[in-house]
């Protein structure tokens, strides 16, 4: 049996940082660590081929190979989805489809002649059954939660590891808190499940193995939703496994919360986690009240991103507008709070409501649902019919990007990063890939862009005064270049 498994196509998004990532000759982020884990769950005689969109086209010869495709998607990733899927059928190909894009809308999927949705530990098992016996259902579905004590480690054969970034790996699954926005709750429960020590570090090295030394990704919707296992156990095991390791350094998500523990904070950066996204959202209180984020409620919020910057932890955040409680001076207020903090990557967007959640079912008993969800944070679209007038809202989002993505302001708020952050280690890894990309920066941005002036700005700077910083300061102003090219491709001006 030749099993095919395709991976959709990301638009052009904030987080697909594909204007930064051809500085260093790479095409995609992160492989797609779902589908190349269900791959390990696949029967071992099965023969297996990944082919994520995002890094190679798909082949006339990869669909004559196959006997059946397994599609695995987000909703950001609809629009590729349905077009990969268009393709298998027409070679007359079974498809067999799971992930967050097929649990909350498989209806909206005719073609695809079986679902695997929740979690695969649970799912899969059933379907592979059914199918071997030539009786599978169309639909596999599980009110469970998995024992990641069950998870394989993921098949990273499959992966041309050259054309990426970043990898993946996955600690937990859960999160205590209950953002009325977020879905994660409602696909992965409150109570965090995790994995052991063991298997972290058989996937860390699994990954080494096969001449990894670059950025890991903890891809935890809240890495520190079990703290207790974090210190006596995972994050000691990371600490003693990257003794004798280059490279390695970790990024992941966290909740706010996490600034009020020194002492997991400090084991963190020990273990070489360098950045952590937070959900910041807002800093009115009467909006973080309305969507239930008592994590952030009643703390100084900037003072709690300087802390975990001063503890060597970059902070990316996430902003949203157009809660019912906002006004039109949140714009503002949001444009102070960002500048302020020295978030540099700061993700900023309109107020959506994801199938599942406790927003969606309340606007919807209120007939303020509207549209197809884009499951693009960025693109300035909402499912939503919002309390502030919607033109006004839209004007108001402009103005946040156009300001904080403007050269001298995004270039002010790195300085002003540089100024809070005390790694315990220098943070950029030096490898070839490094040194071409400051030379192509210099080129694109410090000769042919209009912005030269701060480019130059920032690097003398940083050389004065925080010279150990200096790599970090040129993969900020790539960034930077990223962000501005998504903008102007949105629609959203940043001149």
């Amino acid at each position: 049996m030749n099993v095919l498994l395709l991976y959709p196509a990301f638009p052009d998004t904030f987080w697909s940082f594909k204007h930064a990532l051809s500085f260093v000759r790479k095409r995609a982020s992160s492989p797609p660590l779902g589908a190349i884990t269900i791959a390990a769950m696949l029967p071992k005689e099965w023969r297996k081929r990944l082919v994520d969109v995002n890094v190679r086209k798909l082949r006339k010869a990869d669909l004559n190979w196959a006997d059946i495709v397994m599609v695995s998607a987000m909703v950001v990733q609809r629009e590729s989805a349905q077009e990969l899927i268009q393709r298998c059928k027409a070679h007359d190909l079974p498809v067999i489809a799971g992930g967050p894009l097929f649990t909350g809308e498989y209806e909206d999927f005719p073609e695809v002649d079986h679902f695997i949705l929740n979690e695969g530990e649970l799912t899969l098992p059933d379907f592979l059954a059914d199918y071997a016996r030539g009786e599978a259902r169309r639909i596999y579905k599980s009110d469970e939660y998995a024992d990641l004590s069950q998870t394989p480690t993921a098949m990273w054969e499959l992966v041309d590891m050259s054309k990426y970034d970043s990898m993946g790996i996955q600690f937990s699954r859960g999160c205590p808190f209950n953002c009325d926005f977020c879905n994660i709750t409602a696909l992965l429960g409150h109570i965090p499940r995790v994995k052991s020590a063991k298997q972290i570090i058989n996937e860390l090295e699994a990954m080494y193995a096969s001449g990894w030394r670059r950025n890991v990704f903890f891809v935890d919707d809240n890495f520190i939703g079990n703290k207790k296992i974090l210190k006596e156990e995972i994050l000691p095991a990371l600490i003693e496994w990257r003794r004798d390791k280059k490279g390695f350094q970790f990024i992941t998500e966290a909740s706010i919360n996490l600034a009020d523990d020194d002492e997991l904070m400090t084991l963190m950066a020990q273990a070489g986690f360098k950045s952590v996204f937070v959900g910041i959202e807002t800093p009115d209180e009467g909006s973080l009240q309305e969507c239930h984020k008592v994590q952030n409620r009643g703390r100084d919020l900037v003072s709690s991103v300087k802390i975990l910057q001063n503890h060597g932890l970059q902070v990316m955040g996430g902003f949203i507008v157009g809660f019912d409680s906002d006004n039109n001076s949140i714009f503002d207020r949001q444009i102070e709070f960002i500048q302020q903090s020295g978030i540099v990557t700061a993700m900023v967007g309109l107020l959506q409501a994801p199938y599942g959640t406790q927003l969606y079912s309340r606007l919807l008993a209120e007939g303020r649902i509207n549209v197809e969800m884009s499951g693009d944070n960025t693109d300035g679209s909402t499912n939503i019919v919002p309390k502030m007038d919607l033109t006004a809202l839209k004007q108001g989002y402009q103005k946040i990007l156009d300001t904080i993505y403007s050269a001298p302001m995004f270039y002010q708020r790195v300085k002003t990063f540089i100024n809070s952050y005390k790694p315990l280690q220098n943070t950029v890894t030096i490898q070839a890939v490094e040194i071409y990309a400051f030379f192509r920066s210099v080129w694109k941005l410090g000769i042919l862009s209009p912005d030269r002036k701060y480019y130059w700005d920032l690097l003398i700077w940083t050389l004065v005064h925080h010279p150990k910083q200096f790599g970090q300061a040129v993969t900020f102003t790539i960034y930077g270049y990223h962000f501005q090219k998504v903008m102007q491709k949105s629609g959203m001006s940043t001149a």
